[in-house]
C-alpha cells in the first residue's frame, strides 16, 4: 500500500478493486470527493469504502455449528421434518377440499334463486316427459287456445299492399345536376 494519503481515480479504483467508471459514478452523485488537483483523499476513500482489499486482511470465518450431513441423526431429523410437512400439507388439502365443495353447494342454490326454479329433487327430467303431439304421426296442429281459427287456416303470412309506389334513390351528383321528376 502506498504511504501517500492523495491517490488518483486509477490508483483508487486498483487499490478498491472497483472500476474507474464507479468512482467517477460516485464522485458525480456527491458520494465521493475530490480535491482541488483531482486527487482523491485516503480519508475520503475509507469513508466511502472502508479499510482497502490487500493481501492483509483477513477472511471472514464462519464460526456457526455445522452438522454433519451423513450422520444418522441428521437423516432421522429430516425424515420426521419430512413427515410433519406432509401431515401438514394433507390438513390443507382437506380443508381446500371442503370449502370447494361449500362453495359450489352455495353456487348452485344462488343459481336456482336466480333462476327461479324449483330443486333439482323435484324437477322431471326431459326423458320423462310425453310430447303432447306425436310431429311424424299427427302432423296437423293441436288447438293450444293461442291461435284463431282463422290463423289455423292461412298457411302464408300476408303482406301489406303498398299505398305509394317508392321513388327510387338518387345519387349525389344527380341531385344537383337533374331534375327531380
Amino acid at each position: 500500500m502506498k504511504t501517500s494519503t492523495k491517490y488518483s481515480v486509477s490508483d483508487a479504483a486498483t487499490l478498491y478493486k472497483k472500476s474507474r467508471a464507479t468512482l467517477y459514478k460516485d464522485i458525480k452523485n456527491g458520494i465521493l470527493s475530490r480535491d482541488h488537483d483531482g486527487s482523491i483523499d485516503f480519508s475520503e476513500l475509507l469513508r466511502v469504502y472502508g479499510e482497502p482489499f490487500g493481501e492483509k486482511t483477513q477472511k471472514r470465518i464462519d464460526t456457526s455449528p455445522k452438522q454433519n450431513i451423513d450422520t444418522p441423526e441428521y437423516a432421522y431429523n429430516t425424515v420426521v421434518e419430512l413427515k410433519n410437512q406432509i401431515d401438514f400439507l394433507k390438513k390443507q388439502l382437506e380443508k381446500a377440499e371442503d370449502r370447494e365443495a361449500r362453495a359450489n353447494s352455495r353456487i348452485d342454490t344462488l343459481l336456482t334463486l336466480i333462476e327461479m326454479k324449483p330443486p333439482q329433487t323435484n324437477m322431471t327430467k326431459f326423458v320423462d316427459q310425453k310430447p303432447s303431439q306425436n310431429i311424424a304421426t299427427d302432423p296437423e296442429p293441436k288447438d293450444d287456445g293461442l291461435t284463431t281459427p282463422e290463423q289455423m287456416e292461412s298457411k302464408h303470412i300476408p303482406v301489406p299492399e303498398q299505398i305509394e309506389p317508392e321513388i327510387d334513390k338518387r345519387g349525389f351528383w344527380s341531385r344537383f345536376f337533374k331534375p327531380y321528376g
